[in-house]
């Protein structure tokens, strides 16, 4: 079976998240302009994901989750979390449902996500 790579599953939560908001809205828990703090979080989110990504390439590793990494990196995000590229992704999926502001997007895509994840195991 093909293994799902994070960026891949990243694109596809968010286009599953604002389709789920557009076709489903359920309950607007941020309103305007109040959900705009979401934006700061996408952007916070994607620039630790560059940030890491520019770091692996500084040190000639291999990014690709499913690769064998050719040296350890530790300095840097790595400094305060396992895995700053996933973090990174979270808390920019978490600004695009501020963004949004409903409750569908976070519920719909949790569910995606363990259903996903559930396939791959197999």
């Amino acid at each position: 079976m093909q293994k799902v790579i994070p960026p891949f599953l990243f694109l596809v939560t968010i286009v599953c998240m604002v389709i789920l908001h557009f076709l489903v809205p359920v309950s607007v828990l941020i309103k305007q302009p109040f959900n705009y703090f979401g934006v700061i979080l996408f952007m916070l989110g994607l620039i630790f994901a560059k940030t890491v990504r520019n770091i692996f390439n500084k040190v000639d590793t291999e990014i690709h989750t499913f690769k064998k990494p050719r040296q350890l990196v530790t300095s840097g995000l790595f400094e305060y979390t396992r895995n700053p590229i996933y973090l990174g992704f979270a808390i920019s999926l978490t600004g695009l449902n501020i963004i949004l502001g409903s409750l569908t997007p976070i519920v719909g895509v949790v569910s995606l996500n363990h259903f996903l994840l559930v396939i791959i195991q197999k």
